[in-house]
C-alpha cells in the first residue's frame, strides 16, 4: 500500500474508509503556497456517525478489558507506520512545513516509536490494587481498587506537531481501553487521515475503536465537547479555544484534558555561560518557526549583561534564517498559513507601538516571494507587562527582558497567565534549584536539558491547561477508579 494522497484522503469511521459528506477541501503547502491535494471534508453527520461507532465499540466489545490485544494492535500500528516512514516524512514536510530535521524526532519518528511505550503500559500497568483487610463499621472487609477505561474519548488536535499530539492522545487512550474519535486541525488533515488508512488496512483494530474525521469546519470538532456519548474530551490548542471546550463539556460534566498556550521564561543567571545560553535561546525560539507551545519566548537576563546578551542572541538568530523545510539544514521553516503570518506581523507592529526595538528580523524575508515565512526576530526595550511579553505569538519571536537578580527573575517568570514550560541557565546548583522550585510551570530545562520523552508527563499550570499528557500521568487521564469491597 502506498501512502500517496490523490484527489482526497478518506475518513475512518467504524472500521471503514469513507469519503466526507461535505466533499473535499484543499491542502496548501505553507512553504510554497501551492495546493498540493485535497482532504475529505467531514460534516456533523460524519462526526455523529463516528461518535456512535466509538460508543458502540466501547459498550459492546471486549476492547476495554483485553489488555494484551490492545498492546498488540498498538505495536502493529507502530510497525506498519514504520514501514511507510519515508512517505510520511515527505507528506509531513509538505503539509506541516516542518523542517526535515525534526521528522527524525518529535515531528514523526519519535511519536511513532512512542506507541510502543503505551503498548507496554497496557500490559504492565497495575490494573487492580489490593488495599488489604479492614473493619469499616465493624464488618471485616477485603478492599480492592480497580482501574478501568474512562469510555469514549474525543481528541481535538492542532497543526503544529500533528503526529506528536495525535499519538500522545490516541496512544494512551487506546492503551487504557478507551475508544477514540480524533478530529485533527484543518491545516494538517493528511497526517491523521493517512494514519487512518494504515489502521484500516494493516492492523487488527476492531471497527469503531478508532475513528478519524477530517474537516474544514472547526464546529465539527466542537461536537465532541458537547455530545453526551463522549466521556472525555482531550484538547490541545489555544487557551481561548480551551475555555470554550471546557464550557461546552460542563453541560454533560465530562472529563476534560486541556494542553493550552504558553509564554515560557528562559532565565539566565549571572553565573551562567552567557554565550551558550544565548545560542540555545536563539535555536529554541526559531525551531519550527517558533510554532511550539512550550518554546521559551521570554528571555530574562541579568541587567548588567543585557546589552551583551542582545548582541549574542542577534548573532545566533542571524545564523538561523527562515528557509526551505526540505533542506536538511533548515531549522526555521514557514509558519502554517497566511492567517498565522498576518497574526505574527500584527504582534511585530504592536511591539513597535509599545516602544520596543526590533533588534533583528521583524518582517518577511527579502529573499522569499512565496511561502508563509517570518524572519527570526528579537525584541528588546519592553517591560514584562507589554502585550508581546504576555501573549502567545506562536512565531519565531523572542522578547528579551532584564532582571535584577534571582528573586526578580522568578517574579518576572511567574508574572504571566501561563505556566507551561521554562528554562534556567547557571552554575550554582543551589541557585538553580531555587529557580526551578520557584517558577510555577509544568516543565523546566536546566542548562539545555531536554525533558521531552514518552515517559515524562507534560502539561501546565494556570491558563496553560488542566491535566498531563504522556507518561503514566497522561495514561491515567483516560482511566476511571472503582473501589470494590467483599466480606472477609
Amino acid at each position: 500500500m502506498a501512502l500517496r494522497p490523490e484527489t482526497s484522503s478518506e475518513l475512518l469511521i467504524d472500521g471503514k474508509l469513507v469519503p466526507g459528506t461535505g466533499g473535499t477541501f484543499a491542502i496548501i503547502n505553507p512553504a510554497t503556497e501551492e495546493v498540493i491535494g485535497h482532504a475529505a471534508d467531514g460534516t456533523t453527520e460524519d462526526m455523529e456517525a463516528a461518535i456512535g461507532a466509538a460508543r458502540t465499540a466501547f459498550d459492546t466489545t471486549t476492547w476495554s478489558r483485553d489488555h494484551a490485544f490492545r498492546a498488540k494492535c498498538l505495536r502493529q500500528l507502530r510497525d506498519a507506520l514504520g514501514g511507510h516512514i519515508e512517505e510520511l516524512r515527505q507528506i509531513t514536510i509538505a503539509e506541516v512545513g516542518a523542517p526535515a530535521f525534526l521528522t527524525s524526532g518529535p515531528q514523526l519518528e519519535g511519536p511513532i516509536n512512542d506507541l510502543g511505550y503505551f503498548a507496554d503500559l497496557a500490559e504492565s500497568y497495575e490494573w487492580e490494587t489490593d488495599l488489604g483487610r479492614a473493619k469499616p463499621m465493624g464488618i471485616k472487609t477485603n478492599r480492592t481498587v480497580q482501574r478501568e477505561a474512562a469510555g469514549v474519548v474525543g481528541a481535538i488536535t492542532p497543526w503544529n506537531f500533528p503526529h506528536q499530539i495525535n499519538f500522545a492522545k490516541i496512544g494512551p487512550a487506546l492503551a487504557a481501553g478507551c475508544t477514540v474519535v480524533l478530529k485533527p486541525a484543518p491545516d494538517t488533515p493528511w497526517c491523521a487521515a493517512l494514519v487512518g488508512k494504515v489502521i484500516a488496512e494493516e492492523t487488527d483494530f476492531p471497527p469503531g475503536v478508532i475513528n478519524i474525521v477530517t474537516s474544514s469546519d472547526h464546529a465539527v470538532g466542537a461536537l465532541l465537547s458537547s455530545d453526551p456519548r463522549v466521556d472525555v474530551v482531550s484538547f490541545t490548542g489555544s487557551t481561548a479555544t480551551g475555555k470554550k471546550v471546557m464550557v461546552a463539556a460542563a453541560e454533560t460534566l465530562k472529563r476534560v484534558f486541556l494542553e493550552l498556550g504558553g509564554k515560557s521564561a528562559y532565565i539566565v543567571l549571572d553565573d551562567a555561560d552567557l554565550g551558550a545560553a544565548c545560542s540555545m535561546a536563539a535555536f529554541s525560539v526559531v525551531t519550527h518557526a517558533g510554532q511550539g507551545c512550550a518554546l521559551t519566548t521570554r528571555m530574562l537576563v541579568p541587567r548588567e549583561k543585557y546589552s551583551e546578551a542582545i548582541e549574542l542572541v542577534k548573532a545566533g538568530l542571524a545564523g538561523l534564517p527562515a528557509g526551505d523545510p526540505t533542506d536538511p539544514g533548515t531549522i526555521c521553516g514557514p509558519v502554517i498559513s497566511a492567517v498565522q503570518r498576518e497574526r505574527i506581523e500584527g504582534y511585530l507592529k504592536l511591539a513597535r507601538d509599545e516602544g520596543g526595538t526590533i533588534e533583528i528580523g521583524g518582517g518577511r524575508p527579502a529573499d522569499k516571494d512565496k511561502g508563509y515565512f517570518i524572519e527570526p526576530t528579537l525584541i528588546s526595550g519592553l517591560e514584562n507587562s507589554a502585550r508581546v511579553a504576555q501573549e502567545e505569538i506562536f512565531g519565531p519571536v523572542l522578547v528579551i527582558i532584564p532582571h535584577d537578580g534571582d528573586d526578580d527573575a522568578i517574579a518576572i517568570a511567574n508574572d504571566s497567565p501561563y505556566g507551561l514550560s521554562g528554562a534556567v541557565w547557571g552554575t550554582d546548583p543551589d541557585r538553580i534549584k531555587k529557580v526551578v522550585d520557584g517558577v510555577r510551570t509544568g516543565t523546566m530545562g536546566i542548562n539545555g536539558g531536554i525533558w521531552y520523552s514518552a515517559d515524562v508527563p507534560f502539561g501546565g499550570y494556570k491558563q496553560s491547561g488542566i491535566g498531563r499528557e504522556m507518561g503514566v500521568a497522561g495514561f491515567e487521564e483516560y482511566l476511571e477508579i472503582k473501589a470494590v469491597a467483599t466480606p472477609a
